[in-house]
């Protein structure tokens, strides 16, 4: 066990146990039961009067879905070395994770597939991406790239977004949901924008349960292309085992043909047919 600090307790690490308690909306005496320690104990780490150790920490943090970047913090607020690392993803010993990344990108052929990072950067594409975005402002494209911005800014596939609307309200619940895991503020500062933008002429009308909501279970992306209208359901791949906050962070976004006409249509933009 390294201390990084052999001093009384830091107000600080209780402050932050807070923090998290109350954005998971739990109970002292709920995340107490969790984490099998008393009520007591957990006041006193939490006003202060008492020192966790390293293993209680990483069980707290762990109980109440602390992303790995924040358990860094929470550990070095306790006085103890982070754990997780926290290396650039262009760091040579990410190498064999990324031609992963980029393995399962290729496989996805000829459909449209790309890895972003905790912000909606666009880290990796597929070939089939390009295609989708012709008529995109230049802007847009230039690194870095926020995948979101692309998708609902007026100058990016917004004009060309048949349902906007439901995809807009798609894509803002699922920011939401992560702001509320995670409490990124840039997040936050992202949603905001993402609100501003105008919702283009011609749009489809938002009616929740109509034809674009698949029972209620995912909402297509609807594009128009040269090729004709296509129409895409994403999923979405995480690392979920990954120690290095990086890979952590890093997710998959893979849309599929909602319908036998995408999945014709991406087969000639791709030349494969």
């Amino acid at each position: 066990m390294i201390r990084t600090d052999q001093h009384a307790p830091d107000r600080s690490f209780g402050l932050l146990l807070r923090h998290w308690r109350s954005r998971r909306r739990m109970s002292q005496l709920a995340l107490a039961s969790d984490a099998e320690v008393s009520q007591r104990h957990l006041s006193f780490v939490e006003s202060g009067r008492a020192a966790p150790s390293r293993e209680m920490v990483l069980k707290l943090a762990d109980r109440l879905s602390v992303p790995l970047r924040e358990r860094n913090r929470l550990l070095l607020a306790a006085g103890y070395a982070p754990v997780y690392q926290d290396r650039a993803l262009d760091d040579p010993g990410l190498e064999p994770a990324l031609r992963a990344v980029e393995l399962i990108l290729k496989g996805h052929e000829p459909h449209p597939a790309l890895a972003i990072d905790r912000h909606w950067t666009l880290i990796r594409a597929n070939g089939a991406l390009s295609p989708l975005l012709a008529g995109v402002a230049a802007a847009l494209l230039r690194q870095p790239v926020n995948v979101l911005r692309l998708s609902l800014h007026p100058d990016g596939l917004a004009p060309r977004i048949r349902n906007f609307r439901h995809w807009r309200a798609h894509i803002l619940a699922r920011l939401s949901a992560q702001i509320d895991a995670s409490g990124d503020t840039r997040l936050a500062d992202l949603m905001e924008e993402l609100r501003s933008y105008p919702v283009p002429a011609g749009a489809w009308p938002y009616r929740p349960g109509d034809r674009t909501d698949f029972a209620g279970i995912a909402v297509p992306l609807e594009l128009d292309n040269e090729a004709g209208t296509l129409s895409f359901l994403s999923t979405t791949t995480v690392f979920g085992t990954a120690l290095d906050i990086g890979l952590a962070e890093l997710a998959i976004e893979s849309f599929f043909p909602a319908d036998p006409f995408t999945a014709e249509a991406m087969r000639r933009l791709a030349g494969t047919e």
